[in-house]
This record gives C-alpha cells, structure tokens and sequence, in this order.
C-alpha cells in the first residue's frame, strides 16, 4: 500500500480511525452485511444476526443511522412497519466488506485450519 505523497501519516491515521469509528464493533459489519441482501424490518435482523440482544440491535441501528450508513423508512400501516436499508455511504463499504470477507476466509484456512 503506497501512500499519496501529498497524505501525511496523521492524516492517513485520522481518515482510518474516522472510518473505524463508524463501523466500529461487534455487530455493525454484521448489520451492514443482512442489509446489503436487501432491505429489513428489526425482526428479520435480530433472526439473521445470532446472538445479538434486541437492545444492542436497537444501539447499533441508531449509531448507523447517526453515521448515515442506514436509512430507517416508517410506514404508515397498521400496524406501523419499519424497514432498514443501506445508504449510498452505506453501500460504497460493500468493497470493504468483501475484502474483509476474502481475507477471512483466507484467515480461517490457513491460521484456524476450518473451511
């Protein structure tokens, strides 16, 4: 990774804590990735994603939100439905994300030695 001559390494080291600081955790990659299949009501995230607590859900939306990599839609229905989905932002970290994927699983073969 060559860096940009006109970059300073503080520069490079805000812009990377800025970026983790937004997707930061244990559960917003995996919030991001169910969205990135389509857009989600709460329920059918707490379902998709095991193990996360409806309160942490509920934490972790409304941070992604905050950082406009979500959008919440409310729809006036009976009763109300609220479906969550990615953001342009939110969508421009789907080569993060794969990237993070294919080393992954690249991690979990050679160091863990599962597929």
């Amino acid at each position: 990774m060559a860096a940009n001559k006109t970059e300073t390494c503080p520069q490079r080291l805000r812009a990377a804590s800025d970026a983790l600081d937004a997707i930061n955790g244990k559960w917003k990659i995996p919030i991001l990735i169910a969205l990135s299949f389509g857009n989600r009501r709460f329920r059918e995230l707490s379902r998709e994603i095991q193990g996360i607590s409806p309160k942490m859900l509920s934490k972790e939306l409304k941070e992604l939100e905050n950082n406009k990599l979500i959008e919440r839609s409310v729809y006036d229905t009976m009763p109300v439905t609220v479906e969550y989905s990615l953001t342009p932002l939110g969508k421009s970290l789907d080569g993060l994300i794969e990237e993070l994927y294919t080393w992954g699983d690249m991690f979990r073969k050679k160091i863990l030695g599962k597929a």
